[in-house]
């Protein structure tokens, strides 16, 4: 996860997503809006992998980049075959950022979600105590009152994030944060059996 010191945050840039060829090269999903300054040769990215994965504790330095068909292929320093290519799938790049630099539109450091209010309708249903990042989506972990749930970090369900206020506010879908009700006719009181008619 994200972490603050000195006035240096860990920004999240981009994702392994698979083996490209058979020399080591790796395709990209990118999480910024500015891979020409963020992935350029000699570039160094931390490596987020599961604790007992082969490159835990590991960077990676970019050798370089290059486009196939519109889609980011890169080239890192020791990684020469494919064999080293597919034992890298599914990583996480990060790299340090000054605190002063901007954030891109819709995106936030976990630290700065972390301890949020999240509100529907104006009204608090927990707050955020963690951020899970998985291949398709970020999830908002919440704690309510008596469960954690996993919010999508997607546009549809967290409308808005405001850092200032400390709110995040969320139109989630029925039985996200609680039990579906169950509709009227299904929660009549059982019925009675007919009497008898009269004789």
């Amino acid at each position: 996860m994200a972490g603050k010191k000195k006035g240096i945050t860990q920004l999240r840039v981009g994702r392994l997503t698979k083996a490209h060829g058979l020399k080591g090269a790796i395709k990209l999903e990118l999480f910024t809006d500015e891979p020409d300054r963020r992935f350029v040769p000699g570039a160094s990215f931390s490596l987020q992998v599961p604790p007992d994965h082969e490159w835990h504790g590991k960077s990676l330095e970019l050798h370089e980049l290059r486009w196939y068909n519109g889609h980011p292929v890169g080239f890192f320093v020791g990684v020469s075959d494919r064999t080293a290519a597919e034992s890298l799938a599914k990583a996480i790049l990060w790299v340090d950022s000054n605190d002063a630099e901007e954030l891109e539109d819709d995106a936030w450091y976990d630290h700065q979600l972390v301890g949020l209010d999240v509100q529907r309708d104006g009204v608090s249903v927990g707050s955020v105590i963690r951020v899970e990042h998985f291949p398709a989506q970020d999830l908002l972990v919440v704690k309510t009152a008596d469960a954690e749930v996993l919010v999508p970090l997607v546009k549809a369900i967290v409308s808005e994030v405001d850092l200032e206020a400390g709110v995040v506010s969320v139109t989630p879908p029925n039985g996200l944060f609680e039990e579906i009700e169950e509709t009227p006719s299904e929660s009549k009181a059982p019925a009675v059996e007919p009497k008898a008619d009269a004789e």
